[in-house]
Parts: structure tokens; sequence; C-alpha cells
């Protein structure tokens, strides 16, 4: 929902009237926050089931669809094609189960894929999946990720400062444990830890993934033994050893006090990872786990271009994280090579909007013809 305010932003410009889905609660707050003036309306996306649908495009009656990464709704692409209404597919994507999946079954990702109409893909490794999966080559048009073109307000020395009390945050080195998930705050405790035991003076922010997990991360602070504060009961009176970022939207701003970033859900049993883009386009000094294979491409890269640092487990974690805030030197060589790294692959928003444009201008034609 973030990194589509570009597109949002371009399309409102143009003239466009948008009607902007989501499938999420924090995804409907956010588009009402950010973009209620530039949309003629902001919903949640329908069931997948025809008499949801149909209605749905009845009302709405669309001229074109653009559908976000994973987003490709059966359904959805039938009322689509009943219709004649032309499908683009942006910063398109498929995780290594979605697409082992859809080779086993290619009735189903003919389904899937087969109503698309212009398919943008995200990655290069993205598009020969497309393409293996029987998509034609012709409505392939491989754009990059959007998610590297989003603008993050970089907070003031001021405002650091502020937040960083509000948190409860004392003097020393920041470790951030970003979009964490089940089993991970209990392993970015005892990177903190281990960092302590070298005699280093640092404080650990755990921003869970899902706001709605505070009593659980909860019960692990106070098991633990740990000072801690959350971010939703407003600002810290004291400090503390952990601060909790359990409200929306602020990841971003909390991530410019780090000195450290571990991207979560890519500790084992978890898989998939969530996205190091927005630390990267902060130099941030990153670490990631085993598991990101829905940013596999990302991570190869970064890791490959010496931008981040993988670890296997919770154990190699913390000593390695213990490792990385005794040397300074190190981390900002990482988060220099990060920086670069993001910085060269800008432009997907434009690449993006060129072809939603030639569709749009499509349409045009097609009415005046």
């Amino acid at each position: 929902m973030l990194a589509i305010a570009p597109l949002i932003e371009a399309l409102h410009r143009d003239g466009a009237d948008i009607y902007l889905t989501t499938t999420t609660s924090t995804g409907y707050r956010i588009g009402r926050d950010r973009y209620l003036t530039m949309v003629a309306g902001i919903g949640y996306f329908p069931v997948d089931w025809w008499p949801f649908s149909a209605r749905a495009w009845r009302q709405i009656r669309p001229d074109l669809v653009i559908l976000t990464e994973g987003e490709r709704w059966p359904e959805h692409l039938r009322q689509a094609k009943k219709r004649g209404v032309p499908v683009i597919a942006i910063n398109a994507r498929l995780s290594d189960r979605s697409f082992r999946r859809l080779k086993l079954l290619p009735s189903v990702a003919r389904l899937l894929v087969g109503g698309v109409t212009r398919l943008q893909p995200g990655s290069t490794q993205d598009a020969a999946r497309f393409l293996e999966l029987g998509v034609p080559a012709s409505t392939i048009t491989t754009t990059g990720n959007l998610k590297f073109d989003v603008a993050i307000p970089r907070l003031s020395g001021a405002e650091l400062m502020t937040l960083r009390a509000e948190l409860g945050l004392p003097a020393g080195l920041v470790l951030l444990g970003s979009s964490t998930w089940p089993g991970e705050e209990a392993a970015m405790i005892e990177a903190l830890r281990a960092t302590r035991e070298r005699g280093l003076a640092c404080s650990l922010v755990l921003v869970p993934r899902h706001a709605e997990r505070r009593t659980e991360v909860e019960r692990l602070l106070v098991k633990s033994g740990l000072r801690f504060h959350f971010r939703s009961q407003g600002a810290a009176v004291k400090e503390v050893d952990v601060a909790v970022g359990d409200t929306t939207g602020e990841l971003r701003k909390i991530t410019q006090l780090a000195d450290l970033v571990f991207v979560g859900k890519s500790l084992p049993p978890h898989g998939e990872g969530q996205t190091p883009l927005e630390a990267a386009a902060l130099g941030r000094t990153i670490i990631i786990g085993p598991g990101m294979s829905n940013f596999r491409v990302i991570a190869e890269e970064l890791v490959g271009q010496h931008a981040a640092v993988r670890v296997g487990g919770a154990e190699e974690l913390a000593t390695t994280a213990a490792a990385l805030l005794r040397d300074s030197g190190r981390r900002e060589a990482l988060a220099a090579a990060a920086l670069a790294w993001h910085a060269k692959n800008a432009g997907a928003v434009e690449r993006t909007l060129a072809v939603v444009r030639e569709e749009l201008a499509k349409l045009e034609r097609g009415r005046k013809g």
C-alpha cells in the first residue's frame, strides 16, 4: 500500500479516476490516511466468488484493472475477460511455493495468469518463471520493484532525538528486529544479551509484523527480566532495554534509529522473509536469515554485493549481531554498499507508469475510434 504511492499520485495528476482496494485492515487504514483525496473510493477487495465479484464489477465498472504483486484472483480475472477489460499486473511476483504448485497444476496456472493482459514482473527471475508457466513473452515487461522508488522522509537530528526519548532508548547502539515473526523476538533478545556481554551499550527495538501479537511478545519480555515499553502506550517515562514498535506505519521512522537491522520472517521455521528494501534505502547495516523466498533475488544481490550478511539460525544471529556492533568499520561498509545497491535499482515507477499509460492511451483511442 505504501509502495504504490508514486503510482497513485502520478495517475491522479493524469486525471484518472482511481478506485483502490485492499485485503487487510492495516492496508485500508493506510489507504484512507494517504490517498483519500486522490481516489474516487477505497474499499475492501470483494470475496473472489461470483455473486460478490460480479456485484463489485457492476458498481465500479472499471476501464482498466491494475493488480499488485501476487494478487491474481480467478473470478476477478474472469469478470475482466467477460467485459473485455484489460488487466495489468504490476510488481508481479511468484514465490517459490506458488511457482512449484503452478508447475504441477498447469490448468490452475492458466486460470491465474491467462487473463492478464500485461504482466510487469519485479525481477528477471519472476519474468522467467511466468514464461515457464506459459505467459506469452509479448505480454511481459520486466520493470523492477516499485518499492525501490518509495520516498522515505528523513527525520532531522532533533526528530531522531525525540523519537529515541519517546521509545525510552538510552545512549548507545540500537539493534532492530524489523517485521519479526514468532520465535524471532526471542532470537533478538539473545542477540541483545550477546552484545551486552561483550561490553557494548546497546538497546533493542522490536517491530512485530503483526501488532496484535503484543500480548505474546509481552509475555516473552516479562519472562526475560528486561525493562520494556510498548509504543502504543505513549511516550516512555523511563529508559528501557527493549522498545516494542506495535503501532502502524512507523517502521521507516524507527529504522532510522538503528545501527543494525535484522529482517524478519527469515529464521526457521519461517522461510518467506520480509522486505529489506527500506533498510537498504536508509543505508542501514542488514542481517537476514536463510529463508528469504519472497525476496530471493534481492537477498542474493545484497549478500553478493557485500550489502547484507546472511546467518543460518538464531545462534548465529546473536554472534553475528554482536560482532557487527563491535566493528563500526564493517558496519559502515555494509551500510554504504546497501545504499549504493538500492540507488542503482531505482526507476521502476517510471517504467511501470509507461506501460499503464500505454494501455490507457489504447483505451482512449478505442473510444475515439
